[in-house]
């Protein structure tokens, strides 16, 4: 079970560096629950193909070098990798994007039932990312 739902994350972060959103959302549950690491939680499948379509204008990214662990029953998961990326868009209530770069440390955890993934919960280090784009302290 443990390899299956591994298998499946490996799926899901290979489509994520392809920009298939279509391949991502397949590997979804209807009622898919995605918590950001800012914001409000989102429900559904359609919600979260709204989120990859903003994040897709605003941010070209690559998940690098992802360690992936799983439960031996295969019903949660954990990820941690590094993510580059560009900022493409200004994105609303962040700094003017201007082609910046940056590289963060990211979390993911996973809940899974059968083989769809029903939770996706990312957490980054807000701050570290402001800098790294050139975000005014004052």
């Amino acid at each position: 079970m443990a390899t299956r739902t591994i298998s499946l994350i490996e799926a899901y972060y290979a489509a994520f560096n392809r920009n298939d959103a279509p391949a991502m959302l397949a590997l979804l549950s209807d009622t898919v629950v995605h918590e950001p690491s800012q914001g409000k939680p989102r429900h559904g499948r359609e919600a979260f193909a709204e989120f990859l379509a903003h994040m897709n204008r605003c941010y070209a990214e690559e998940v690098i070098g992802p360690i992936i662990l799983a439960s031996s029953d295969g019903s949660h998961a954990a990820a941690e990798f590094h993510l580059k990326g560009r900022y493409l868009a200004t994105d609303d209530g962040l700094p003017e994007a201007h082609g910046q770069t940056y590289e963060l440390r990211v979390g993911a955890f996973f809940e899974v039932q059968g083989d769809r993934i029903t939770r996706v919960s990312n957490h980054y280090n807000l701050a570290d990312w402001l800098a790294q784009v050139g975000a005014s302290s004052d």
